[in-house]
């Protein structure tokens, strides 16, 4: 319990505080600088919105720049429509990854005239706790009592990991249509798993066939959850030697790394952050959330049905 964070030593707030403290402690942090923070984090709680102090704008539009000019490996590049990254702060070290990229997942949403009916209530990044707050709602409504109950049916004010099945139950109550693939074993040699980024590639070029080196589609980006640890893939390039190599934004990866991306000079070192070729990827399983239009409430209710049963499709 206390690896998932459900062990009762409280959640956010807690940690934001304790961290801070800490901080101050050892002189890294003035008392006036602990009061204004802590003062900016109540304010960011009370309305559930997040504060934006993680946040990094720009990086897809920086990255379609710099591969109009990159000559030297990419034959293709797909990017996702824009997305801002966000990295855990002191609230959320340690255990938040998988809310941060679902406000990643989210920012790429509420870019998208496509997804305003589903979001007219959440127009801004939400904060964590309310991450957890909006979970808890799509489970009151019946999505995935089976994880729900591994849960307790509660996650605000705990440091519950999440994963995909959670994510989709989300995305799904806002009437997000999406699906859940498990990549359950290995399909190449040496742990790896090209059938992964296979999927990944079609994803991407399906109605993007054709045009230049640089597609900057309209796709949102994927949700992809292993043991441990969640990222979200924001693009795929294919490089000349054929091979496959994905873009990820990681919450672990700070903002000031992900400002360099932004202000990039062109060399295309800071893209290392970003880079995931196949002999990385060797985690035993991988799950993604892929987002695919909108539900009919018709639609939500029977995927609400389904989730109670099914949570995931495996490709063998």
């Amino acid at each position: 319990q206390r690896q998932y964070g459900l062990d009762n030593s409280g959640g956010y707030k807690q940690q934001f505080l304790k961290n801070m403290e800490k901080e101050v402690d050892r002189g890294r942090m003035p008392p006036f600088e602990y009061h204004k923070r802590k003062a900016d984090m109540m304010e960011s709680l009370a309305f559930g919105i997040d504060d934006g102090k993680t946040k990094t704008s720009g990086v897809i539009e920086a990255l379609c720049k710099y591969y109009q000019n990159e000559n030297k490996d990419v034959r293709h590049v797909w990017l996702s429509a824009g997305v801002d990254h966000f990295h855990s702060s002191l609230g959320d070290r340690g255990w938040g990854c998988g809310y941060r990229n679902f406000q990643m997942l989210l920012s790429s949403l509420l870019q998208n005239s496509l997804y305003n009916d589903c979001l007219r209530d959440t127009t801004l990044i939400p904060s964590i706790p309310k991450i957890q707050s909006m979970i808890e709602d799509a489970w009151r409504e019946g999505f995935d009592p089976r994880g729900a109950s591994h849960f307790n049916n509660k996650l605000h004010g705990s440091k519950a990991w999440i994963g995909a099945c959670e994510i989709y139950s989300l995305l799904t109550s806002l009437r997000i249509k999406c699906q859940i693939i498990d990549f359950h074993k290995p399909t190449g040699p040496m742990g790896t798993h090209p059938r992964l980024l296979e999927w990944i590639l079609r994803y991407y070029s399906t109605d993007n066939e054709g045009g230049g080196k640089v597609v900057c589609t309209s796709k949102p980006p994927i949700y992809l959850q292993h043991q441990g640890h969640s990222r979200t893939v924001v693009g795929i390039e294919e490089r000349k030697n054929k091979t496959l190599c994905l873009l990820l934004f990681d919450p672990g990866c700070p903002s000031q790394e992900m400002q360099k991306l932004v202000k990039q000079n062109g060399d295309g070192n800071s893209l290392k952050l970003l880079r995931k070729f196949v002999g990385s990827l060797k985690e035993k399983q991988y799950q993604i959330v892929a987002v695919d239009g909108v539900l009919s409430l018709e639609e939500k209710a029977a995927c609400c049905r389904a989730s109670q049963v099914l949570t995931s499709e495996k490709i063998p």
